[in-house]
């Protein structure tokens, strides 16, 4: 890198050429090393999971232990209660944009999750958060 950055905002395409080892692996992954504080917004998780799902066709499994190893690192700042809820409905087999949308709603002030997905109703009733299915 061109000198050391202390404090980063990571786009979700550093996360992701980190985490997939092509060409500029190398130097995500350092930029990453070498920054004291990374800021990670929860939008960039979301994105970063999506991408990972939906294009790279990752197991679900394999994304969680790529969050995880992410922010176990002493210099992430990030919701970690929000990616928690995140990961546990990503491994429920659903989306992990759902747990970090009921989490942040709920900690907000929001008192039911609300949505026309079943799925993640069921799921995010399983956070022991409310939900509400619309039809």
């Amino acid at each position: 890198m061109g000198g050391r950055i202390v404090k980063i905002t990571p786009d979700t395409n550093v996360l992701l050429r980190a985490a997939v080892y092509d060409e500029q692996g190398p130097t995500a992954r350092a930029a990453l090393a070498e920054a004291d504080t990374i800021a990670l917004p929860l939008s960039t998780l979301c994105e970063f999971v999506w991408v990972l799902r939906s294009t790279y066709k990752r197991p679900a499994q394999e994304v969680s232990a790529s969050i995880v190893a992410l922010i176990a690192g002493g210099n992430v700042e990030t919701n970690q209660a929000a990616v928690r809820a995140g990961l546990d409905i990503l491994l429920a087999g659903g989306d992990f944009a759902d747990g970090v949308i009921a989490y942040e709603g709920s900690s907000l002030g929001g008192d039911t999750f609300v949505t026309f997905d079943r799925k993640a109703a069921k799921l995010v009733e399983k956070l022991n958060l409310p939900s509400l299915l619309l039809e």
